[in-house]
C-alpha cells in the first residue's frame, strides 16, 4: 500500500512538472513571436505637416514685400479748401437768415460812451478802469426807447449796476440789452416786439454810470458773445 501512494505521487508530480513545461514552452514562443514583430511609431501625418510648411511659406511671402520691387505710394492729391467768409473778430458766427434783420437806434441821442471790450475804458463814476460791453447814448429823461429790431422780450429786471433792464432777443441769434431805464417799463418776457416799438423810458438807474445822467446803456450779444453794437446797427 506503500508502494501505492508513491506510485500516485509520482504521477501528480510528473503531471506538474509537465503542466509547468508545457506554460514555459508557451511563454518563450509568445516572447520570441513579440520580439519579431517591428516596433509601431505614431503615423506622421504628412500632409499636415506640408500644408503647415506652405502656409507659413505662404505667410511669409505675404509680409515681406519683395527686395526688387518696393511698394511706393503714390500721395493723395489735396482736396481743395472751402472758400469761407470773412467774419469779423468782434462779431461771432451768426445763424443765417434769408431776409436781413432790419434794425434802428434805439434813441435818437449820439453816442457819449464806446463800446470797449478789447481794451479798457475810463470809468468816471467809479474812477477806473474797466471793460464796457456796449454803448451810452444820451437821451432826455423819460425819452421813449424803441425796440432795435423785431424780437420776443426775453426777460425783463432790476439790474445792481445797470439799474432796470429789457432784453430782446431776435432772429440771427441776436440779443440786445437796454438799460438805465425808468422803472416803469412796457413790456414783459414773452411779449413779441416790433422795430421801433416804445419798449421803456430813459432814465437814469445805471448806478456805476450816474455821471452821465438820464441816458440809455445799449449792448448786443451774438450767439451769447458780445458785440459792437455798431455793427449790428449796421445790419441793415
Amino acid at each position: 500500500m506503500m508502494n501505492n501512494k508513491k506510485q500516485g505521487f509520482s504521477l501528480k508530480f510528473a503531471a506538474l512538472i509537465l503542466v509547468l513545461a508545457v506554460a514555459a514552452s508557451g511563454l518563450t514562443i509568445f516572447l520570441s513571436h513579440r520580439s519579431k514583430e517591428p516596433a509601431q511609431e505614431a503615423p506622421v501625418q504628412a500632409p499636415l505637416v506640408e500644408n503647415l510648411a506652405e502656409t507659413t511659406q505662404s505667410t511669409t511671402s505675404a509680409s515681406i514685400p519683395s527686395a526688387s520691387t518696393p511698394s511706393v505710394s503714390t500721395p493723395a492729391a489735396p482736396l481743395p479748401r472751402a472758400t469761407e467768409p470773412a467774419v469779423s473778430a468782434t462779431v461771432p458766427a451768426a445763424v443765417t437768415n434769408d431776409e436781413v434783420l432790419k434794425t434802428a437806434m434805439p434813441v435818437p441821442g449820439e453816442a457819449i460812451s464806446a463800446y470797449a471790450m478789447d481794451c479798457l475804458s475810463y470809468n468816471e463814476t467809479t474812477r477806473d478802469w474797466r471793460t464796457h460791453n456796449g454803448i451810452d447814448l444820451a437821451a432826455e429823461a423819460g425819452a421813449p426807447v424803441g425796440a432795435a429790431a423785431d424780437g420776443t422780450v426775453y426777460t425783463t429786471y432790476e439790474d445792481d449796476a445797470l439799474g432796470y433792464t429789457v432784453v430782446i432777443r431776435h432772429t440771427g441769434g441776436y440779443t440786445t440789452r437796454y438799460s438805465s431805464l425808468r422803472e416803469d417799463l412796457c413790456v414783459q418776457p414773452g411779449d413779441t416786439v416790433t422795430l421801433g416799438q416804445t419798449i421803456g423810458y430813459a432814465g437814469d438807474t445805471a448806478l456805476v454810470e450816474t455821471v452821465m445822467g438820464s441816458h440809455v446803456h445799449f449792448s448786443v450779444s451774438c450767439q451769447d458773445q458780445p458785440m459792437d453794437p455798431a455793427e449790428f446797427l449796421n445790419l441793415s
